[in-house]
């Protein structure tokens, strides 16, 4: 099973654009998306210096932007990929990507979506003195529990001995005097505390933009960083993608749910090597992929063609006529569920209770009951399909 993941902010580098662009394609269609964003998106990928492309308002842009013209590169037809492709997710501002490349979103959506989340986080970092520092090993509870004693937050948690704490200038400086055993800080030169409280006004901000925001449900498997669920509805995922600006990213907890896919290999779209460096600590026996520059694309093909899904079931039939399990566990279904019922939008249809929690599954879009797929108590995986709807709405 092959997994695209498109990296976050800070895995752009100087010049990491420059090859890319020697494909007339390419370039063309980065001019369009620099017209969207109103910015030279080709300047700042091959000639802006590492303190320029650092800026948020930039540097977000800049990677969604890579990430979709790349994997259209590795796609020329798109339509191959979603029969190919087993799930897909981004780091932080990647999941952006990740939600345009499975068509939730347009490209233009989400390029004035990333243009807007980049200005408002900068915006929102300005008003305080904050910033973020990498915590690598050392025990993750007393980690965790020496976080919450200065009052930061685990911004990014993406496994184990890899965490990375936020919060104000002040909270970081009494944290790194009073590090945890065996733990090795590092400060990152970013403007604030991402994925934290600090990030509200952007939240605000975004969120209003979204109302004007139409949406599709994903054409394969989502896996938000929220909380590593599988999301299947598109406005669930826009909601997701609005509030994680200010909510942690659990990256850890996307690939827990990768292993229970029984992902085989994971794909990496640039500026590569982040997420695929993480995944070799983590996912041990997973084959991982780092598409670095367009030389690669046909060795990215044969690793494509060796991890493919095949058809997915969730192409094949129309999305919004599937409500899917969201996490691994075991199913409880609402007892009066049955076949031929009438649900409104929003109607509940059962619970899927994990080690982690207690998820309710609800129909969206409402509809009529066609058929259950699964019975009271079965075990399910993320992905899979519960029920199957017609797909007319109840009124």
């Amino acid at each position: 099973m092959l997994v695209i993941v498109a990296p976050g902010q800070g895995a752009q580098t100087p010049g990491f654009l420059t090859p890319w662009l020697e494909d007339p394609s390419f370039a063309g269609r980065l001019e369009w998306l620099s017209v969207v964003t109103g910015l030279d998106l080709a300047h700042y990928g091959t000639q802006a210096d590492a303190d320029t492309i650092r800026d948020t308002a930039v540097a977000q842009p800049l990677l969604v932007a890579t990430g979709m013209l790349s994997a259209l590169a590795l796609f020329p037809h798109p339509g191959d990929a979603f029969q190919s492709v087993g799930a897909a997710a981004g780091h932080s501002v990647g999941e952006i990507t990740a939600a345009a490349g499975l068509r939730v979103i347009t490209a233009e959506q989400a390029m004035v979506l990333v243009r807007e989340r980049g200005k408002a986080m900068a915006e929102a970092s300005a008003r305080t003195p904050t910033s973020m520092t990498a915590v690598l090993g050392g025990d993750r509870d007393e980690v965790l529990a020496s976080l919450e004693r200065h009052g930061l937050t685990p911004a990014n948690d993406n496994g184990p001995g890899q965490v990375v704490a936020a919060g104000t200038v002040e909270q970081l400086e009494a944290f790194g005097d009073d590090a945890p055993a065996k733990a090795r800080l590092i400060p990152l030169s970013v403007a604030g505390a991402f994925h934290t409280e600090h990030m509200a006004p952007a939240v605000k901000h975004l969120g209003r933009l979204a109302q004007s925001v139409s949406t599709h449900d994903p054409r394969t498997k989502l896996i938000s960083n929220r909380d590593g669920h599988v999301v299947h509805d598109g406005d669930d995922v826009l909601r997701r993608i609005v509030t994680q600006v200010a909510h942690p990213v659990r990256w850890d907890l996307c690939m827990e749910t990768m292993r229970e896919l029984g992902v085989t290999g994971i794909l990496e779209v640039p500026p590569a090597g982040t997420l695929t460096g993480i995944a070799k600590r983590a996912l041990k026996g997973v084959e991982t992929f780092a598409l670095k520059t367009p030389d690669l694309l046909d060795d990215a093909r044969a690793f494509v063609a060796k991890h493919a899904e095949g058809s997915s079931e969730m192409d094949a039939s129309p999305t919004w006529r599937l409500l899917v399990s969201p996490a691994k566990g075991t199913f409880t279904l609402d007892p009066s569920l049955t076949s031929g019922a009438v649900l409104p939008a929003g109607q509940q249809v059962g619970v899927v209770t994990s080690l982690r929690d207690e998820i309710p599954v609800s129909a969206p879009h409402g509809g009529t009951v066609v058929e259950l797929l699964v019975e009271d108590g079965d075990p399910v995986a993320p992905g899979m399909p519960l029920v199957r709807l017609h797909p007319e709405a109840v009124q």
